[in-house]
């Protein structure tokens, strides 16, 4: 058997649901659709629904119900069968013809307890029972119309994607994000008969809302599922308000508290919050393929982090606009597809010019293995030299289907390696160096006056010129990378001329991207007046501050930002870098800002670093476990340059 990891971990989950879907109307959600794309593929799904006049839906109101020739369902679902969720089970049911219904959770039964209000103790009680989950089935029967009828309410822990071995993300959780200064004004607005907080460092699971509370506890339950299955038990660790939070309910989760007394292997979880970088996420410093195809492709929809991958090149039609949406698009994920799968592992860790050249050597090999009629070229790998590989698949049905999988993550090399964004990306690079400069020898007004000149309405931009989504990611570099700044005259001056020009270019865009339409609260340029613009453009700028201040409560980890000398550069070192080089350094005292998370007594007896025997790093976004291979867990959207 292989050592347990993420991989193992999902595939494992998906088999218990795949051994509930024969002959069913399968309905899911977004979420757990990501899940199964990165984790086994829908064709998995399809082989065990074993009908060929197979149904998969997406779980939404609208939903189509099932016929009278469709009496099985199973529903797939990664929150809490609370509120909306039941109403919609509710009405797709009673607009169908079902005689038996599965409806299967990634939140666990404990979780359930706590969302329906059951006190801890109370809770403890029912240890082995699942109250929750057995009144659902009797309604879900009652919904059918007769409670003879089967129901059945489960959990699988269904909490990743996992997009590589040691890879995994959470797409239930991709809108899951550390809390910056200004909520701490919300917070205390939703408690106004208690004590108003200070400050982040005030803020515990207590002072969140209910709401948040619930998501971070579920959050929680799938992170301990995970734990069970690696055999570890884990020592929670945190930097960042929000990490502090996951990483003391997980150390208090009552099943994970259990759990821990029979685990054989031993981790080390330390948890970050993105915000306090969040250089990293926007910069241009990556040399990697994988960072450009995800930054210049267009997503595919109802994806986090995955993109379209226009397969018109390997068909008869011209290449046309007109023409792009009459195939289906690949993308990145290759679950079932060995080969192709190892070239995305390689793509995620090599650098752009090595991985281009992996390309072209899969291509080489998969056409010489299918004696195809190929020219070998040495040097340098150009988009034409892998497009006439390409090319080469084509007309010939039975070799495209062998290698479609990796057909699609050459295809989506060629488009990122001929797309105008690509060609910008040095810009980028070269903006951001120069940024790095001026931030050690100027102040902020200073550099705030040299993106000035950049900020151009539509009809002035051209193909080199930064959009206002591209200006706003500049923004968020400056700040994230300056961290705390003092606040003069000066600096108003130069924020007020970048604001006023700002929501101007906001204004005359013909048409608002996704983006500016939910910064701006418009959905259209029409109604965009310059008021709503500017408000929009000052909460933007509300938000900035709290960016460069994210690191303000910070005693080791201050600054992400390394001065430049006589014989160096001013540069990036990416936060996480330095929590992992503080963990691993022996002859550094405790870290102060990596708190130990206590779940008793012999835990609060321990000392230093001793804890971190066998580490990871989780984030949110790290995770590192005991004699596993090194593992990334990431909340956030996939971003495979991590700065080491």
């Amino acid at each position: 058997m292989s050592t347990p990891g993420v991989l193992s971990f999902t595939q494992q989950a998906w088999e218990q649901v795949l051994a509930k879907v024969k002959r069913a109307v399968v309905y899911l959600d977004a979420a757990c659709a990501e899940s199964l794309h990165w984790g086994c593929g829908s064709s998995r799904l399809l082989e065990a629904v074993g009908n060929s006049a197979c149904y998969l839906r997406e779980f939404e109101p609208a939903a189509v119900g099932g016929g009278a020739e469709q009496p099985k369902a199973v529903f797939v679902l990664s929150c809490l069968l609370k509120g909306r969720t039941v109403e919609t089970l509710r009405d797709i049911i009673c607009r169908s013809h079902f005689q038996y219904c599965v409806v299967v959770t990634a939140v666990n039964h404990a979780v359930h307890l706590t969302a329906n209000h059951v006190p801890p103790p109370a809770a403890a009680e029912l240890e082995g029972q699942q109250p929750v989950f057995e009144q659902l089935e009797e309604k879900l029967c009652e919904w059918m119309g007769n409670m003879n009828y089967t129901a059945e309410v489960l959990h699988v822990p269904l909490l990743l994607a996992s997009a590589a071995p040691h890879l995994a993300l959470t797409p239930a959780f991709a809108s899951l994000f550390p809390l910056l200064p200004q909520d701490v004004h919300i917070l205390n607005r939703a408690r106004p008969d208690k004590r108003r907080l200070g400050n982040l460092a005030e803020v515990d699971a207590t002072t969140l809302t209910p709401e948040l509370l619930l998501t971070i506890r579920c959050l929680v339950s799938g992170l301990s599922s995970l734990c069970e299955h690696l055999g570890v038990r884990e020592e929670c660790f945190a930097v960042g308000s929000l990490s502090r939070i996951i990483a003391a309910d997980l150390a208090n989760f009552a099943p994970a508290k259990n759990r821990r007394k029979t685990a054989t292997g031993r981790a080390s979880v330390v948890f970050v919050d993105r915000t306090l970088d969040l250089t990293g996420a926007v910069g241009h410093h990556g040399d990697n393929l994988v960072e450009k195809i995800l930054s210049v492709l267009p997503q595919l929809p109802g994806h986090t982090n995955d993109v379209m991958v226009n397969m018109v090149e390997l068909t008869a039609l011209q290449a046309e606009e007109e023409n792009q949406n009459m195939v289906a698009p690949g993308c990145l994920a290759q679950s079932n597809d060995p080969a192709a799968r190892a070239l995305w592992e390689a793509l995620l860790n090599t650098k752009h010019k090595e991985a281009v050249m992996e390309v072209r050597r899969h291509l080489v090999e998969a056409a010489s293995r299918e004696n195809l009629p190929i020219k070998m070229s040495m040097g340098r790998v150009t988009p034409g030299q892998l497009t006439s590989y390409i090319h080469l698949f084509k007309n010939n049905l039975k070799v495209l289907g062998n290698h479609c999988g990796l057909l699609q993550l050459g295809l989506a090399t060629v488009q990122t390696l001929k797309h105008p964004q690509t060609a910008k990306w040095d810009n980028f690079l070269a903006f951001e160096r120069l940024l790095l400069q001026s931030i050690g020898e100027s102040t902020m007004s200073v550099v705030l006056n040299q993106l000035l000149p950049m900020i151009k309405p539509s009809n002035q931009r051209t193909n080199d010129d930064y959009s206002p989504e591209e200006l706003l990611v500049l923004l968020i570099y400056i700040y994230s990378v300056s961290g705390e700044f003092s606040v003069d005259k000066d600096l108003g001056e130069g924020e007020e001329k970048v604001k006023k020009a700002l929501a101007q270019v906001f204004c005359e865009e013909s048409e608002l991207s996704p983006l500016l339409q939910k910064i701006t609260g418009c959905d259209s340029s029409i109604n965009l007046t310059f008021h709503k613009s500017r408000s929009a453009v000052d909460e933007l700028f509300t938000s900035l501050r709290d960016i460069a201040g994210a690191r303000n409560l910070m005693k080791q980890f201050k600054s992400v930002y390394v001065p430049g000398n006589h014989t160096h550069q001013a540069s990036y070192k990416p936060l996480l870098k330095q929590v992992v080089e503080e963990i691993f350094n022996p002859e550094r005292p405790d870290p102060v800002d990596i708190e130990h998370m206590s779940s008793g007594l012999t835990d609060l007896l321990k000392t230093g670093f001793s804890m971190f025997m066998k580490v990871i790093v989780l984030s949110t976004r790290l995770l590192k476990p005991a004699n596993i291979p090194e593992l990334l867990f990431t909340t956030d959207r996939l971003h495979p340059d991590l700065g080491f």
